[in-house]
Formats: structure tokens, sequence, C-alpha cells
């Protein structure tokens, strides 16, 4: 089992460099770029989600030996479906592939997979492999792996507030306290901390409808490499910049 005390983790933390207080809690990636890079080798699209699916690893394991609290990866939007049904076909084996194969490293690093996004219209392969990943983490304490699958933050918010809706109608909660805790507690996301740094690959500066309500005030960092070159270092670059930054949340700096 990899080695996840506090010890280990402090001492990641020290080779980092960066002061305790300017670490992130909670990092989110939108992971972009397989096609191009793999169209820039001459290769099929595939090819890229392969490669790119290899660095999720890496980066799992960069972020649970650093105690990040969370961890977001957008691997599967809503609207992904659109594109052709062999990329589609490939991506679904892909991730039913990553639920089995990373069981090890996840129990190792004492993660906790959660699921974003809907069930529905996900392969019945898909559903059952990552429930068994998701109950066989459900005990561990360590950081938080959301995986956003089928996902897409309008929608999100959209299903909670039907959920609300429904309470309301059923006597079960009165419209006037409603506020942003009760939203927050119907999301997919419940429970997590919010992401303080959103990382997006490939130079794209777009959100493209990811997590919409909890990075209302994460830092950006955007980086021209696309997702299969992304490594740890790439992701401790990211680090570095968050901790330069001055977040003022709405306030002013102090002098």
């Amino acid at each position: 089992m990899a080695d996840v005390s506090a010890e280990a983790v402090a001492a990641a933390r020290r080779e980092l460099g960066i002061p305790e207080e300017r670490i992130p809690r909670s990092v989110a990636i939108i992971m972009d770029g397989n096609g191009r890079w793999a169209r820039q080798r001459g290769l099929p699209r595939t090819a890229g989600h392969e490669q790119g699916a290899k660095v999720v690893r890496k980066i799992v394991t960069e972020a649970a030996r650093l105690g990040l609290e969370a961890l977001w990866l957008y691997s599967f939007s809503i609207e992904n479906w659109r594109r052709p049904k062999e990329e589609i076909a490939a991506l679904m084996h892909l991730y039913a592939d990553y639920f089995v194969s990373e069981r090890p490293t996840i129990m190792d690093h004492n993660v906790r997979v959660r699921h974003l996004g809907r069930r529905q219209g996900l392969p019945q392969q898909v559903l059952d492999d990552m429930d068994e990943t998701l109950e066989l983490s459900r005990k561990n304490t360590g950081m938080y792996l959301c995986l956003a699958l089928n996902y897409g933050s309008r929608t999100e918010i959209a299903d909670a507030v039907r959920r609300i809706a429904q309470r309301a109608a059923a006597g079960e909660l009165d419209p006037a306290e409603l506020d942003e805790q009760i939203l927050s507690a119907e999301l997919d996301s419940a429970g997590v901390p919010d992401p303080d740094l959103v990382i997006r690959t490939s130079g794209e500066l777009r959100l493209s409808n990811f997590l919409l309500w909890q990075v209302s005030y994460a830092e950006f960092y955007v980086t021209d490499a696309y997702w299969p070159d992304f490594d740890e270092e790439h992701f401790r670059n990211a680090l570095h910049a968050y901790a330069a930054r001055d977040r003022r949340f709405g306030g002013l700096k102090k002098s």
C-alpha cells in the first residue's frame, strides 16, 4: 500500500515548496486535447483517449500524495454524445476498464470515488463496474476523486432544483427557506469541497458547462499542453501559479 500517512503528505508538501496555506484543498481539471494530440501523430482519436487514461493515474496519485482533499476530472459531458458512435463506444470501453483496472491505485491511496452526472444513457457495463468501485472505496477516508461522466452543470443544477421543488410541493420544505446551502446539498457534489483551482489543458479558454455553481470563486490555470502530455510537473506548475494568486473573494486586498 502507498504511504498516505500525515508524515508522507507533509514530506511531499515540503518538496513541493509551497506554504501550507497556499496549497489548494480542491482542484478540478478539464482534460482536453486527446483528439488533437492523436491527430498530430497521425493516430486515431481513440489513441489519444487511451494515452489520456494513463495520465489520469499519474495525476490522481500525485494529488493524493500531496494530500489534496478533492480532485475533480471532467471525463465525458452530456454534449459528448454528439461524437461519432465508434469514438463513444471506445470511450465507454475505456471507462469500464478504468473502474476495474484502477481499483488497486484507488485503494492503495485511500481515495473516495464519486460520480457526477446522470446514470441514464451510460452502458450497463460501465454502471456495474463504476458501482462496484464506488462501493469498494466508500469507506475510504482520503481524497475525493470526483469523476464527471455523462455530466453537464446546467443539467445538474436543473435536476437539483427539480428535487427541491418536489420537496416543497410535498410540504417538506418552505420555499422561503431555500438558500445556497440547501441547493448545494442537492447537487451531485454535495459534501465535497468546492474547487479552489480549475486547470484546463490544450489552451482553450472556456468552462464547457463544468461545475458552474461550484467554481464561483475558483482560480483558473490554462496550459497549452494537451492532456496526454500533461504530467506531474505540469500539475505542480499549476499549483505554484495558484499559490502566487491574491484571492480576495470579492473583498479588498489586505495591506
